[in-house]
């Protein structure tokens, strides 16, 4: 019932909205265009008429977009700009949609109804470029910005978008597509978003996505999330609290229920729900998220107030919880950033701060970055290095290209830790047509398989390798060419950065070390036991990324060779390590992993058994 009301109340002045079978039937209005063309009317030969307005956007300036004077309902906007790299941005670069906000103000009003970054708004979440198709937002290839949220306003409507970049915003063109009406009925809503953050989720209250007054519909949610454990995150319900309840009417079942989906976010894109963006399908450190829920067909009606919120709960991994379970259900430290979609009468009460361009950027986790471009003077072999550039590396500026002249290259990165903490280690790569298989060592000793870095439809990719304590010191940072995929045309190296992340176990008693030693042998440790390793020894990992130590299978790699290979008791439990001659042939190994996934409310167990052939020569 309440979806007809939605419609009829919100929607049915405009001519179109509510499907084709609205246009069987005429509506009073007059439909109008705000653009950013030029336009000489007098002269329509003029070349001038092809150009728009603004070729840049300096930082710091407000820039108007349209001024309307109603009534009218706004029915589509649509927004272009260059995105860097750009040849026509080459000189001082061009500004991204998150460092762009977009304020709209209804009828005069001091303060705006919407504001968010324009990414967020249009479900471009960490100033990633993605793709969108839904049903009242789409972003085509990433650069086509368009919205049919329907915006009826009585008196006047303006839209802005404020540079808060230190960049120009360059060629940005839009069209606001609106229907001049004579009257609007009094009981019309606004529409309203505002955007929130917390970097990261703060313990002991959930995280709000909106609080306000009044009555109205809330209608979607847009949801960043970039976490900081390598477990899963989205165990958190959904809890909306309406007219000042004390205990939620709505709460839901999961993080990944809310947006339709199940057993995790997949990327995926649908007209009521998406996830646009998962940077890693293995669970890491720095796991990002992006995505939608449009509560169009199922608005949430509120008639005094509504508070939308989430839990922040998921797993914890073992060293992150006193009980040391793999699978501990806890409040989690993630980072969250959302866009709130609702209808209400009157203005809207500002429940979130505005946040710059520069807060908006999520906080690094790396304590450590060695760039691949500041490495064309590293140690190595014979071969020719470059620095690359390109839209894969505009965090780093440019990647280094190593083309091997010898099979068993190598090249080496100096690491310098200045405290003692736990980190995570790990290597960011190109995967290419032309990618080589390339074997990571930290002081000689080497870090699980191999890492394969072909690929047909090149990206860039983390592949996360060790978690350890390293005492205060320089290390060295090795990859040595093994072999090329049997597609790949050659065994070239991609490098972009060389990382230690921050870890962050949160329970003393159950840290995990592991010291690669400056000299012949290297220690390692879990909890008081300790043993020693090798140059000609393997550093193992546990099979479960959410285990603490490294994901069984990463970036299309198989499984660490020692995933479930027996435990050295000198080494204490759960740090599995083997001696192997580096020659050696015959494989033996049986691996039986079972796969645990505790909900909340519902228990699955998923066993998966593999069999590989694997022997561990003494």
């Amino acid at each position: 019932m309440h979806r007809w009301i939605l419609a009829a109340v919100l929607l049915a002045p405009c001519a179109g909205e509510a499907g084709l079978s609205e246009l069987l039937r005429w509506e009073e209005g007059r439909s109008m265009r705000a653009g950013s063309n030029v336009w000489y009317p007098d002269d329509l030969h003029n070349i001038r008429n092809n150009w728009d307005r603004e070729d840049r956007i300096e930082p710091g300036v407000t820039y108007t977009l349209a001024e309307l004077q109603g009534p009218g309902i706004i029915t589509h906007m649509w927004f272009t700009f260059l995105h860097e790299p750009h040849v026509w941005a080459a000189t001082d670069g061009a500004a991204n949609h998150q460092e762009m906000l977009l304020r709209i103000y209804w009828d005069g009003r001091p303060h705006p109804d919407v504001e968010a970054p324009v990414g967020d708004f249009f479900a471009n979440c960490f100033g990633r470029r993605m793709e969108v198709i839904s049903q009242p937002v789409i972003v085509e290839d990433a650069d086509s910005y368009n919205c049919w949220w329907k915006m009826p306003f009585k008196k006047s409507a303006r839209i802005e978008i404020v540079n808060q970049s230190k960049k120009p915003i360059r060629k940005l063109y839009s069209n606001i597509d609106w229907i001049k009406k004579k009257s609007l009925p009094k009981d019309t809503l606004y529409f309203c978003a505002r955007y929130r953050q917390e970097y990261p989720a703060v313990n002991g209250r959930d995280y709000l996505v909106l609080e306000t007054e009044g009555k109205g519909y809330y209608v979607g949610t847009v949801m960043a999330v970039r976490t900081r454990s390598p477990a899963w995150f989205g165990e958190g319900d959904e809890k909306i609290y309406i007219d000042g309840e004390e205990l939620p009417s709505i709460r839901g079942t999961g993080t990944e229920d809310y947006f339709l989906s199940a057993w995790g976010l997949k990327e995926n894109l649908m007209p009521y729900f998406g996830v646009p963006y998962v940077n890693n399908p293995m669970r890491i450190i720095g796991q990002k998220y992006c995505a939608y829920r449009w509560h169009t067909e199922d608005p949430i009606v509120f008639s005094k107030s509504i508070k939308v919120t989430f839990e922040h709960f998921g797993w914890i991994s073992g060293d992150e919880n006193k009980e040391n379970r793999p699978h501990s259900w806890n409040e989690r430290e993630d980072d969250y950033a959302t866009v709130a979609f609702w209808y209400q009468d009157g203005p809207s009460k500002p429940f979130a701060p505005t946040t710059t361009a520069e807060e908006r950027k999520l906080p690094s986790l790396d304590r450590v970055v060695v760039w691949g471009k500041d490495l064309r003077g590293a140690e190595r072999s014979a071969g020719r290095v470059r620095v690359e550039t390109g839209a894969l590396y505009l965090e780093s500026g440019g990647q280094l290209h190593f083309s091997p002249r010898d099979e068993d290259a190598f090249i080496e990165v100096p690491l310098e830790v200045a405290r003692k903490e736990p980190l995570r280690l790990m290597v960011e790569l190109s995967r290419t047509p032309d990618g080589g298989v390339w074997q990571p060592y930290l002081n000689g000793v080497p870090i699980g398989e191999p890492l394969d870095t072909y690929r047909a439809d090149p990206d860039l990719w983390e592949f996360h390798l060790m978690d350890f304590w390293p005492d205060p010191g320089k290390y060295t940072f090795k990859l040595v060419c093994v072999g090329r995929n049997k597609a790949s045309d050659g065994n070239t190296l991609g490098l972009n950065s060389v990382r230690l992340r921050e870890r962050r176990p949160r329970v003393a008693a159950s840290r995990l070390h592991c010291k690669a030693g400056t000299g012949a042998r290297s220690r390692c440790s879990i909890g008081k036991t300790s043993c020693s390793l090798s140059p000609g020894e393997r550093v193992g990992v546990r099979g479960s990324g959410s285990a603490g130590i490294l994901p069984a299978r990463v970036g299309g790699v198989s499984p660490p060779r020692f995933a479930a290979a027996p435990t050295n008791k000198a080494c204490g439990s759960g740090f599995p390590r083997t001696r192997l001659r580096a020659r050696a042939r015959s494989r033996l190994r049986i691996v039986i992993v079972v796969h645990y996934r505790e909900v909340f409310r519902r228990v699955a167990i998923i066993f998966r058994i593999n069999l590989v052939v694997h022997s561990a020569v003494p």
